[in-house]
């Protein structure tokens, strides 16, 4: 995500050069990075899957998918940077295109390997880290496309001028993304005290929100390389119409989604797991209390990708970090001593209301501060018209 911000900012200021140069470091660094966390993974598997909260129960399942996982966490992680690049250059297209292969070819192999190879969780990985590998073959392909910055490793160019860029506009993403994984290690193990009818209870509403915030972040990455191209090109008035475009339109589909789920979180809950009554009962009323503050995510959420784009690390990091770490992981440790299981199920709507608080002024701010360069743009343009009237005279 640093790269791709980076880069757009830098082609907007008309200097593709240093934008090759940011590709290409962003690119084999995480390849590199990719090899190193997925050779420690492998060495310490079994302490690592009980730390992500996997039950006895769980375990075994657990170590034979990540296992798999973490061999082709080279090139996952190289992808993931692939995608974002092409995406900030204003080529979504090129980018879909490897992911949503990868992801089709995925669900085709699933079953092949689950069932009829009869592999089960391990063959779920198989089918994963082949199709993912296809998805970066296209992507890395597709990345010299379009009129595209290249990536060469000539360009590659590791000093921390260039990393400094990349963690400032990342940042906010590593602490979404670490803080997420944290959290849902955290959630696992406070409701793994109930059974594990409520980590599944759990894991089925969390991986339902997923979904929707995964919307979400695709709709609001479409803004990036608008944002970051015009903040380059200093045109802050269509930054700032983007972003109350991308607001508008968000709240209004996570108010919708969130009044399908509460109505009818009962039919969907139960449409995975059924059989399973505890389940179902724990499911169902944690996602009503997911529902009535999902959708104060439609601010924060935008606020979390306009500062990230701005290249605003430290607030960006605060927005980034405030739903699923500085309130999800105190609330998820702490209410559940308190109240139980209604604990763990209350505790990411508490975080979703605490993070809006924190998103609305640092929001504010940012947009003040834009509509202030704005007012001076136009100023000195005005000024620059009337200075060339009085020369024509």
């Amino acid at each position: 995500m640093g790269s791709g911000n980076n880069i757009s900012r830098l082609l907007g200021q008309k200097e593709k050069e240093k934008a090759a140069k940011v590709a290409a470091t962003g690119f084999f660094t995480a390849l590199a990075l990719g090899a190193v966390l997925g050779i420690l993974g492998l060495v310490f598997l079994e302490p690592f899957v009980y730390a992500l909260g996997a039950t006895t129960t769980i375990a075994p399942h657990a170590k034979n998918y990540i296992r798999y996982i973490l061999i082709g966490g080279p090139y996952m992680t190289a992808s993931l940077v692939l995608n974002n690049i092409l995406r900030y250059q204003g080529s979504a297209y090129l980018g879909m295109m490897g992911i949503a292969t990868g992801a089709i070819i995925n669900i085709v192999l699933d079953p092949i390997f689950i069932f009829g190879l009869n592999l089960g969780t391990a063959g779920a990985a198989i089918a994963t880290i082949i199709s993912q590998f296809i998805s970066f073959c296209i992507l890395y392909h597709n990345s010299s496309k379009g009129g595209n910055v290249k990536i060469q490793f000539e360009n590659f160019t590791p000093n921390w001028g260039v990393y400094k860029q990349i963690l400032k506009g990342g940042m906010p993403s590593f602490y979404r993304q670490s803080l997420g994984s944290i959290a849902m290690i955290c959630l696992n193990n406070s409701a793994s005290v109930y059974g594990d009818a409520a980590v599944a209870a759990m894991a089925i509403v969390t991986r339902i929100f997923q979904f929707t915030t995964m919307i979400m972040h695709g709709f609001s990455q479409g803004y990036q390389p608008v944002c970051g191209f015009n903040y380059g090109a200093k045109r802050y008035d269509r930054v700032l119409e983007g972003f109350r475009f991308c607001v508008k339109v968000s709240a209004v589909f996570l108010t919708l989604v969130s009044a399908v789920g509460f109505v009818f979180s009962l039919q969907i809950i139960s449409t995975f797991r059924k059989e399973d009554l505890e389940v179902v009962a724990i499911g169902t009323r944690a996602l009503k209390f997911y529902c009535l503050a999902f959708p104060l995510a439609s601010w924060t959420i935008m606020t979390d990708i306009i500062l990230q784009t701005l290249g605003k690390a430290a607030k960006g990091s605060i927005v980034a970090a405030s739903r699923q770490g500085l309130f999800f992981l105190p609330a998820i440790l702490i209410l559940p001593k308190k109240y139980g299981i209604l604990g763990v199920q209350i505790s990411q709507a508490i975080s979703d209301v605490c993070s809006f608080l924190i998103a609305l002024p640092i929001a504010l701010s940012v947009i003040n501060e834009l509509k202030s360069k704005q007012i001076e743009i136009e100023a000195a343009e005005a000024t620059s018209t009337r200075k060339a009237s009085l020369d024509m005279v």
